[in-house]
């Protein structure tokens, strides 16, 4: 008889399921309250109402006021509109050309700046990071300049999952007077997203990496942030990203906030132990196997090795 059995999933950076609870706040939002929140009738006004209660949920959780909030299809689109639009915001207000980034972002962010230096002729540099994947903040002091409109350093790497120094490299922005983005789509589920406390001006989020549903995103803009559009059309969240709102999977990306960051600490504290638990085992029983990122600096919920002569796609596919 042939093997029905499913492997045991274990890939919770690329994506998670969607959590019941979420599921179920979402479902209204399918086939009763279904308005277009930009319509003025009883339907329209409905979703409209569940839109801002989001809004105001993610804002909570971000310790930002509701208006710093912005909604998008997904986390890639919140990292374009973030580079994209303060880095030409940035050039039109004051003509700064500079963008200093990490080359340990994810393509959302690595791409998105390779293009404004290749279509826009933006001066792109890279930070040096450490042996585990690290930005130390005074690199990041020393290589801002005059002419610099952005600097961007991922709050926690999607492959090796070691954390940055955010606040401290936040902090260094603010007071030479830069703009600061964090791509935290992978950090969101496990860490802080305390805006105040991380010293960002720009932050991206992506429901799918917390137990909400794909195709829904947030972008934290910081009140006074110069900013411009990237997809023009309506007048929907503020000008800055026309389109017809999401509703039922904006609601999905509360709650799932919600559950992540209400849970965060107990549910980190019990991935750390198996975490390490399995970081030890392997190393001691494994030959010629190395760990990758940051040993204690690293999501809770995420390992990385390399084995030695071992192909790392096709061991996924035993």
């Amino acid at each position: 008889m042939p093997n029905t059995r499913l492997p045991i999933y274990l890939d919770y950076a690329a994506t998670t399921p969607v959590h019941p609870q979420v599921l179920n706040a979402m479902l209204p939002y399918f086939s009763q309250s279904f308005g277009n929140s930009s319509s003025i009738h009883l339907y329209g006004q409905q979703a409209e109402g569940a839109l801002e209660s989001a809004r105001e949920t993610l804002a909570s959780w971000l310790n930002c006021l509701p208006e710093e909030v912005l909604f998008t299809s997904c986390g890639t689109e919140s990292d374009n509109l973030a580079l994209r639009g303060a880095a030409l915001a940035a050039r039109q207000r004051k003509g700064a050309n500079h963008l200093l980034i990490s080359p340990v972002e994810h393509h959302a962010v690595s791409k998105t700046a390779q293009q404004l230096a290749d279509l826009h002729g933006f001066d792109l540099e890279f930070l040096p990071v450490d042996p585990a994947g690290m930005v130390q903040p005074e690199w990041v002091a020393t290589r801002i300049r005059t002419d610099t409109a952005l600097v961007s350093v991922i709050y926690a790497n999607n492959e090796i999952g070691t954390i940055n120094p955010i606040k401290e490299i936040g902090r260094i922005c603010r007071e030479q007077g830069v703009l600061f983005h964090t791509d935290a789509v992978q950090a969101a589920g496990y860490l802080t997203v305390d805006t105040k406390q991380l010293n960002v001006d720009l932050l991206a989020l992506g429901a799918h990496k917390f137990y909400g549903p794909k195709g829904v995103g947030g972008l934290y803009i910081r009140k006074g942030t110069p900013i411009l559009p990237v997809q023009t059309g309506g007048s929907q969240e503020r000008g800055l990203r026309a389109g017809t709102h999401n509703t039922p999977y904006i609601v999905g990306m509360a709650e799932a906030l919600t559950l992540a960051q209400s849970n965060r600490e107990k549910h980190s504290a019990q991935l750390i132990h198996m975490r390490d638990y399995l970081i030890g085992h392997v190393l001691e029983e494994i030959p010629d196997v190395q760990l990758t990122g940051h040993a204690s600096q690293r999501l809770p919920n995420h390992t990385s090795f390399v084995f030695r002569d071992v192909d790392g796609n096709a061991l996924l596919m035993l």
